[in-house]
C-alpha cells in the first residue's frame, strides 16, 4: 500500500511538495506580503469537516485580495477513513490536522478547530448536538472569532436538513449563533480574561458549492469532488476515501444545491459575489486552480482533481447582520484600511509607496519604507497592529533575504569502525553531536542558531532567546553581518527527568466521549501544538528593530524525497509498543501476549510488568530487559490466562527506566506530503474473553484502503494471508477456506475487479467469498447475481445502537458455529453499517435488519447465496471498526460468516 501511494504522489506536481517546502517563494511572496501589510480586513469561514471549506474562495481573499483569511473547521475528520494506510480514529484526525495545514500553505489561509471529534455520519443536527454538547462547541467558536477577530464570516453550509450531514447542520447553526454570542460579553465570560468581545460585520454563506462537471464529474465549483470524504455527497467516485460516513443528499458533499438559499426556506438577501476564477499572473494560477492543487493535499480522502481554468463566480447571502442595498462584494461597507485603527492612517501612505517602488530584483530597497513605518505600528495598541508588527518583521527579514534556523542537536554514542554516518552528520567515530527530532528526559539537549544574512542590506544580530522548555537568553555578541555572512550561536541543557513527552495537545488527555478535553484555554482553536522549543530572535535590518521566532525543528536530507523537516519532540526514555489494541482469548486457554520495548536512549535497561484486573494472570510477574542502542527494540511475551466467563477489560504493560514508570508507546506518522508527527498513545489494551468459535483455519484477504481487520482475524487463531495482485491473477485460491474483500477493495483496485471471474470460479468450487462494504457505484459487479450498491446516507445505518432484527432467524450464519443473540450487537461504535445494498437479486437470501430512528427496516447489509458448491456474502456492517475495537459480538457474528459454507 505505502509503495503505490509514493508512485502516485510522484504525479502531482505542486500538490506533492513536502509540506514544509513553500508553494511560493521569492517574488511572488515577497510581494504578497507587502501587500498584505496594506490590507486589514479579515475573513473566517466555518464548516464541518477538513475538506469541507470552500477552498476557492478561502485563495481568493488570502492570496487575490490580501486579508486575513482562515478555515474553522469543527473537526479534524476523525470519523473518515484512509486512502493511504490503515490509521483510524485520532491518528486519523492527525493526518487530516496535517493535510489541512498543507493546503493552507497553497491556499494561503490559517487554520483552526473546535475540540469537538468527527463521530462519524450523523443524519441529524440534534444527534450531533447530543454527542457533542452545544455549549461546548459554541464556546469554542465564539472564542476562535473572538481571538481571530473577523470582519466577515463565512457559513459553509445552510444550517438545514438540506445540508445532509448532521455535522454539516451544526456547524452552521453554531457558527450563526456565534457571530451573536461572540459580541455578548454575558457569554462566556471566562474567556474575557484573555481577550474581548467581538462584533464581525456581517454573516454570509457562499454558493456555488460543488466542483465543475468536466474536471471531476461532478456539479457546481470550487474544486470539491461529489462524495469525496465518505461520500457525503451525492455520487462519490470511484476511489472514494472516507466511506465512514457516507453522503447528503444531491451536489457537492451533502450541499443540497448548488445556491446559497436552501430549498424549502425563505431566500436570503444577496451579499456580493466573487470571481474565484480570476487569475494572478504573480502566481501563475487563478485562486480557483489554487483551490484544486490544495484541496488535492487531501491525500487520505483521494480528492486529488485536475485543475480547471476560467471564470467561475461565487454568490453570497447575508446570513445575519447588514450590507449595503446595492451591495457587489461581501465586503462592501466595510473598512479595510489602516484608517480603521487610531493613529494607522500615517501608515498606509509608506506601505503604498513600498509597493509601487518594490523592485523583485532587490527587495532590499523596500526595507527603508518598512523601517519607518514600524515605529507608527508599534505606537498603535490594537490586537491587529500586534498582529501587522509582526508581519512586518517578517515581511523585513524576507526583503533582507534573512535566513534564520535552530536546529537541535544530541551527543552521539561512539560507533564501530565502518558504520554508516547517521542522517544529520557527526564527525569521526561518534561522541560529537548530530541533529536530532527526538530527546528524553535527563538527556543534554544541543541547540544550534544560524542567521544568515543574502543581501546587502544593513543587518545586525543584536539579542536572542530560547523558550519554552527552556526560558533564558542566549550568549550573543552583537555583530554586522554582511552579504552572505552569517552567525551562529549555540545552547546545551538537560532536559528536566519529568518533562512531559510532546503529544499533539488535544490528545495529551482522553476525551470525553466525542469531545476532546484542553485544560489551556490558549490551546484551544489551535491547529498544531506549538513548539517544544523555539528561539526569539533580535536583529536590527535597515536601521529599525526586528524580531523574528524559529521553532526549535529538525532539518534534514532524505535521500527519496530531498530536504524535509520535522518537528522537535520530548520521548520517553523507552516506548512500551503493544502490536494490536485487542487481544482477543476465545476460550480460557493462555495466550501468549507480546510487548515490544524500544529504545530510545542507548543502555537501556529496566522492568517491565502487565498491570490486569482481577481475574487475569500474567506469568511470569515481571521481565527485566537491556537495550544497548537507541533505535533497537526487544520484543517480550507474557503468558495471559483469562478467567473462565466471558468478560472484558483492560491492560497496561508498564516499564521502569532510571526510577520513572512508562506507559506509552509511540507511533510516528510518516508521509511524504507532510511532517513526521509522533504519537505517544497509552500502552493499553482491551482484553476481550468471549466464546467464539470458527470452522475454517486459512483465510485469504484482500486489503482495500487500508485496514486492521487482518490482525483482528489472526486474534482467533487464524492463518491471514494478505493477496496481492499476482495471488489473485494466478494463484492458488483454493489453498484458503475463505476469502475476505477488504472495505472498498472494488474500489480502489483494478485487479480485484479484473480477476472477479477467478474469485467466482473459487466459490463455485467450493470456497467462501466475503465481500465487506464498498461505495456506491453502479457499474460494480461484487457476486456471482446482481447487487445495488447505491450512493448516499439512505442506505446506511448510522447509529451505533439500531436495533437489530433477523428477517431469517434459522440462517446458519446466525446459528454456526455461534448462536447469535441480541447481546453480541452491544457496545458496537461509530455505527451499524454503511452503503447497505438497495436491490439484489432473488437468489440472495437476507440475514439481518436495522434501521437509524423514525426509517425503515434496511435488510440490504448482508446478503448471501450458495453459488456451486460454495457460498458467497456481502455484508456492509462496520467489520472493519469493531473487531479492532474489541466489540465481542462482532468477533462471534464474523466467525460465522467466514464458517457458512
Amino acid at each position: 500500500m505505502r509503495k503505490t501511494y509514493l508512485l502516485l504522489v510522484a504525479a502531482l506536481g505542486i500538490g506533492s511538495l513536502p509540506a514544509q517546502q513553500q508553494p511560493f517563494s521569492g517574488t511572488p511572496e515577497l510581494e504578497l506580503s507587502l501587500h498584505k501589510l496594506n490590507e486589514l480586513g479579515s475573513v473566517l469561514m466555518i464548516a464541518a469537516h477538513p475538506d469541507d471549506e470552500r477552498t476557492g474562495v478561502l485563495a481568493y481573499f488570502a492570496r487575490g485580495r490580501y486579508m486575513r483569511t482562515a478555515y474553522l473547521s469543527v473537526t479534524r475528520g476523525e470519523g473518515g477513513q484512509n486512502l493511504i494506510g490503515s490509521e483510524q480514529g485520532p491518528a486519523m484526525g492527525v493526518i487530516r490536522t496535517q493535510e489541512l495545514l498543507a493546503a493552507r500553505k497553497i491556499d494561503g489561509a490559517e487554520q483552526f478547530f473546535t475540540r469537538a471529534i468527527d463521530f462519524g455520519f450523523s443524519k441529524t443536527a440534534a444527534e450531533t448536538m447530543q454527542k457533542w454538547g452545544h455549549d461546548r462547541i459554541l464556546s469554542d467558536i465564539v472564542w476562535v472569532i473572538r481571538r481571530y477577530r473577523p470582519d466577515v464570516i463565512v457559513l459553509v453550509f445552510s444550517g438545514t436538513p438540506s445540508d445532509g450531514h448532521g455535522h454539516h447542520q451544526v456547524s452552521a447553526i453554531l457558527g450563526k449563533e456565534a457571530f451573536t454570542a461572540a459580541a455578548d460579553p454575558t457569554k462566556f465570560p471566562e474567556q474575557l480574561k484573555y481577550v474581548t468581545v467581538w462584533q464581525a460585520a456581517r454573516v454570509i454563506r457562499a454558493g456555488g458549492f460543488g466542483i465543475p462537471q468536466a474536471a471531476r464529474g461532478g456539479a457546481g465549483t470550487d474544486g470539491r469532488g461529489p462524495g469525496t470524504d465518505g461520500g457525503r455527497g451525492g455520487q462519490p467516485p470511484a476511489q472514494d476515501a472516507r466511506g465512514g460516513r457516507g453522503g447528503g443528499r444531491g451536489r457537492g458533499r451533502g450541499s443540497a444545491t448548488a445556491d446559497a438559499n436552501p430549498q424549502g426556506f425563505p431566500a436570503l438577501p444577496p451579499a456580493g459575489e466573487v470571481d474565484t476564477g480570476t487569475f494572478n499572473p504573480i502566481l501563475g494560477y487563478s485562486y480557483e486552480e489554487l483551490a484544486t492543487l490544495s484541496r488535492s493535499m487531501h491525500h487520505s480522502q483521494g480528492t486529488g482533481a485536475m485543475r480547471r481554468p476560467g471564470a467561475n463566480r461565487t454568490p453570497f447571502s447575508l446570513v445575519e447582520g447588514t450590507v449595503p442595498p446595492s451591495a457587489k462584494d461581501p465586503f462592501d461597507g466595510i473598512d479595510t484600511t489602516w484608517n480603521r485603527l487610531p493613529g494607522g492612517a500615517a501608515v498606509a501612505p509608506i506601505l503604498a509607496q513600498a509597493i509601487r517602488e518594490f523592485e523583485p530584483a532587490h527587495p532590499e530597497k523596500a526595507i527603508p519604507l518598512l523601517a519607518k513605518a514600524r515605529p507608527l505600528i508599534a505606537a498603535i495598541d490594537d490586537p491587529l497592529a500586534k498582529i501587522k508588527l509582526a508581519e512586518l518583521d517578517e515581511t523585513m527579514a524576507r526583503c533582507a533575504g534573512i535566513f534564520a534556523e535552530a536546529q537541535p542537536r544530541i551527543q552521539e554514542p561512539p560507533r564501530p569502525a565502518g558504520a554508516e554516518t547517521p542522517r544529520g552528520g557527526g564527525q569521526g567515530r561518534g561522541g560529537g553531536f548530530a541533529t536530532t527530532a527526538q530527546i528524553a528526559p535527563g538527556q543534554t539537549l544541543g541547540v544550534a542558531v544560524t542567521v544568515l544574512n543574502r543581501s546587502n542590506a544593513e543587518v545586525s544580530l543584536d539579542a536572542a532567546k530560547i523558550e519554552g522548555v527552556f526560558n533564558q537568553p542566549l550568549d550573543v555578541k552583537p555583530a554586522n553581518l554582511g552579504y552572505n555572512q552569517s552567525a551562529t550561536l549555540s545552547f546545551s541543557g538537560v532536559i528536566p527527568a519529568g518533562q512531559a513527552y510532546s503529544q499533539p495537545y488535544w490528545l495529551v488527555k482522553p476525551p470525553s466521549a466525542d469531545v476532546y478535553n484542553v485544560d489551556d484555554q490558549m490551546l484551544i482553536g489551535l491547529a498544531d501544538t506549538p513548539p517544544v522549543l523555539q528561539v526569539r530572535l533580535r536583529l536590527t535590518i535597515g536601521g529599525a528593530p526586528v524580531e523574528l521566532v524559529r521553532p526549535v525543528r529538525e532539518r534534514y536530507a532524505e535521500r527519496s524525497e530531498g530536504e524535509r523537516t520535522r518537528p522537535f519532540v520530548v520521548v520517553p526514555a523507552v516506548a512500551v509498543n503493544l502490536p494490536t489494541n485487542v487481544a482477543v482469548f476465545p476460550n480460557a486457554t493462555a495466550h501468549a501476549v507480546h510487548v515490544s520495548v524500544k529504545a530510545n536512549v542507548a543502555n537501556a535497561t529496566g522492568n517491565l510488568r502487565l498491570d490486569l484486573p482481577a481475574g487475569w494472570k500474567a506469568e511470569p510477574d515481571s521481565l527485566s530487559f537491556s537495550v544497548p542502542a537507541a533505535g533497537e527494540q526487544k520484543e517480550l511475551a507474557f503468558m495471559v490466562t483469562p478467567p473462565a466467563g466471558e468478560t472484558t477489560a483492560s491492560m497496561k504493560a508498564v516499564a521502569r527506566v532510571n526510577g520513572r514508570e512508562i506507559s506509552s508507546g509511540m507511533e510516528v506518522i510518516a508521509y511524504p506530503h507532510f511532517p513526521a508527527q509522533t504519537l505517544f498513545p497509552e500502552s493499553a489494551i482491551k482484553l476481550v474473553r468471549t466464546n467464539v468459535k470458527v470452522a475454517v483455519k486459512k483465510v485469504g484477504y484482500i486489503m482495500g484502503a487500508g485496514d486492521e481487520l487482518p490482525e483482528a482475524l489472526r486474534q482467533l487463531g487464524l492463518e491471514v494471508t494478505l493477496l496481492g495482485e499476482t495471488d489473485l491473477e494466478q494463484g492458488d485460491l483454493s489453498r484458503f477456506d475463505a476469502i475476505v474483500a477488504g472495505v472498498r477493495a472494488y474500489n480502489v483496485r483494478a485487479d480485484v475487479r479484473a480477476n472477479q471471474q477467478r474469485l467466482m470460479d473459487y466459490v463455485q468450487n467450493g470456497g467462501t467469498y466475503l465481500v465487506q462494504y464498498q461505495t456506491g457505484d453502479p457499474s460494480l459487479n461484487v457476486g456471482p447475481y446482481p447487487i445495488t450498491i447505491p450512493a448516499g446516507s439512505r442506505y446506511r445505518v448510522t447509529v451505533e445502537e439500531a436495533p437489530v432484527t433477523f428477517p431469517h432467524a434459522d440462517s446458519r450464519l446466525l446459528q454456526f458455529p455461534n448462536h447469535i443473540e441480541p447481546r453480541d450487537f452491544d457496545g458496537w461504535i461509530q455505527e451499524r453499517g454503511l452503503y447497505f445494498a438497495s436491490q439484489w437479486d432473488k437468489r440472495y437470501e437476507t440475514v439481518m435488519a436495522s434501521h437509524d430512528p423514525d426509517e425503515e427496516p434496511l435488510e440490504g447489509g448482508e446478503l448471501w447465496t450458495h453459488y456451486g458448491k460454495g457460498v458467497f456474502i456481502f455484508s456492509a456492517y462496520d467489520w472493519f471498526r469493531e473487531l479492532p475495537a474489541g466489540v465481542p459480538g462482532a468477533f462471534r457474528l464474523f466467525a460465522n460468516l467466514l464458517s457458512a459454507k
